[in-house]
């Protein structure tokens, strides 16, 4: 069943406790900008994360203050008046939907996507083209990943499969709240992040994903979700092992639409070793431009890895995790997003959960589906080459 557009509520929690906790709960991590509310209450601890009201978390948990008992406190006061169940409703938000939560797939409808799309074009926002990437690969030849020195995340190129990922409201402010990257399927429609940057107390049905941000350009165009896909481990209990999403994405504007062959596409690798190098990309929820940072992906337990380098803030959840980059192409082997532990990590340490049979699983499902039609000679995608093919890529 698809989703139906109406949230859900909290799981078993009674109306007044939901509302009481969305008080509670303030501030939605990498949301707010600095000096704003989250500075005023401070950012919520990460597993907290969980309100459906508000914008999309970014999973760089921060401890809270002892605000929390005020503010406790006052909310109960307010719980006593009818208008705390209206704020506490979850339903209320018109861009969550529950979705299939047995399945853990949503179906998106083509106007929540075209409407999320212009809604970022309102913002500060402008679509330039660029050609598509038409590097062939290097022959299994990789570049070499030394640690970063410093050993801190700097400012970096953008890379045409890697870009931000925004979930606009109606309030005018677009701001990018996590990060995505295009990884290769049969379809070339395929986009992966962490699930807790699309589904937060219900499937977001209002995103958009800009392929090689910069500057505020999106060089590849807006892309919107046809269907996401998370574990329905995820949809239950948060699972931070099965904090990966998949997303079959379109063109906006346009019923179908290949993105793979105009950025490319990094290669997805299930059941990679701990202790490779590796390197970590992301978009700061501040800037329109990632920043990476090289160093190895250990192991953290069997079922995490961890990635220590400070200097990924909000916003860069969902950046991919890549291992044995291309020399022509700069792309790599996806072994992990920036998820998983504390819905991505803090200051100085970034998590995934480790891409094994749980995630190839999901992955087969993603791209079990009918891809989308390939552009025809003399439609305006053809015309304006927002579609033609780049070399194939492995």
């Amino acid at each position: 069943m698809s989703g139906s557009g109406a949230a859900p509520a909290y799981d078993g929690v009674p109306p007044a406790d939901a509302a009481r906790r969305l008080l509670v709960e303030t501030s939605e991590r990498g949301t707010t900008p600095a000096g704003g509310a989250a500075e005023a209450v401070g950012a919520r601890a990460a597993d907290e994360c969980r309100g459906p009201g508000g914008p999309a978390c970014t999973g760089r948990g921060r401890p809270g203050v002892p605000l929390r008992v005020t503010l406790a406190l006052g909310a109960l006061t307010v719980v006593v008046g009818s208008t705390v169940l209206a704020l506490g409703s979850p339903s209320r938000d018109p861009f969550l939907a529950a979705g299939d939560t047995a399945a853990g797939s949503y179906l998106a409808t083509r106007a929540d996507g075209d409407q999320a799309a212009a809604a970022v074009l309102a913002g500060p926002y402008k679509e330039r083209p660029a050609p598509p990437v038409t590097a062939r690969p290097g022959g299994g030849r990789t570049a070499p990943l030394p640690a970063s020195r410093p050993l801190i995340a700097a400012p970096a190129a953008p890379s045409p499969p890697i870009g931000a990922l925004f979930s606009p409201g109606d309030d005018g402010d677009p701001t990018h709240h996590c990060t995505a990257s295009v990884v290769h399927a049969p379809a070339g429609d395929l986009v992966v992040t962490a699930a807790h940057c699309v589904h937060d107390g219900g499937f977001r049905t209002r995103l958009v994903f800009a392929p090689g941000l910069h500057d505020g350009i999106a060089p590849y165009g807006l892309w919107v979700p046809t269907r996401i896909h998370v574990d329905p481990r995820w949809i239950s209990d948060r699972d931070p092992d099965h904090d990966v999403a998949f997303l079959r994405v379109r063109r906006a504007g346009w019923a179908d639409g290949r993105i793979e062959d105009i950025t490319g596409a990094e290669r997805i690798r299930f059941d990679a070793p701990a202790g490779r190098p590796a390197l970590l990309t992301g978009y700061p929820v501040d800037r329109d431009s990632p920043v990476s940072c090289r160093h190895t992906a250990d192991a953290q337990g069997p079922t995490q890895l961890r990635f220590p380098c400070p200097g990924f803030p909000n916003g860069t959840s969902g950046g991919p995790m890549l291992t044995d980059l291309d020399r022509a192409t700069g792309t790599g082997s996806l072994i992990g997003v920036i998820g998983g532990l504390e819905e991505g990590g803090d200051d100085l340490t970034s998590y995934s959960c480790r891409f094994g049979a749980d995630v190839a699983a999901l992955y087969r499902r993603a791209t079990s589906e009918p891809g989308p039609r390939p552009a025809q000679p003399g439609s305006r995608a053809a015309a304006d080459g927002v579609r033609p093919r780049a070399a194939p890529r492995s």
